[in-house]
């Protein structure tokens, strides 16, 4: 278990950065051959992104919120696109194979995502008697204290 910071933190990172968001929604629950497979490639990816160099493929880290949804921070678009259409990586075999399984039945999983592009700057966030979480765990933590001490403080431009 990560250690426990005993203060209010924030989080800051250098430049642009994405937040991915992805899930899986199960709809018809008796039809496991359907959901199971998807279910068990999240952790498998995310395994092999920790493993490559984040300088090659931006992935700066995630959060998971158990086995349906992922929080991802990847340093651009153009990243995480890459990753997302590579043949050599997990992601595009597992995605044609959901897409050939759920042709005829769409309805029995769902899949989603979204993709949030930041600008430097223009995020906030604060975290009090937490382990390093969400963008904390990939970014730089200082106290949120003085300047950084509420949400208005900790934007960029002052909102």
């Amino acid at each position: 278990m990560a250690k426990i910071i005993n203060e209010r933190m924030t989080a800051q990172i250098e430049g642009d950065f994405v937040f991915f968001l992805i899930g899986l929604k199960v709809n018809v629950w008796w039809k496991i051959h359907k959901w199971l497979p998807l279910l068990k490639t999240m952790p498998a990816m995310l395994k092999e992104l920790d493993a490559l160099p984040a300088q090659e493929t931006g992935f700066l880290g995630y959060t998971s919120g158990g086995a349906v949804l992922s929080v991802q921070y990847w340093r651009s678009f153009a990243h995480l696109e890459a990753y997302a259409k590579s043949q050599e990586h997990a992601h595009f075999p597992v995605w044609r194979a959901f897409n050939k399984r759920m042709k005829h039945s769409r309805g029995d999983v769902g899949i989603w995502h979204e993709t949030y592009l930041v600008r430097a700057g223009e995020y906030e966030n604060v975290y009090s008697g937490m382990p390093p979480h969400g963008l904390g765990r990939v970014a730089d933590l200082v106290t949120a204290e003085g300047a950084r001490s509420d949400a208005r403080g900790r934007l960029k431009d002052n909102a």
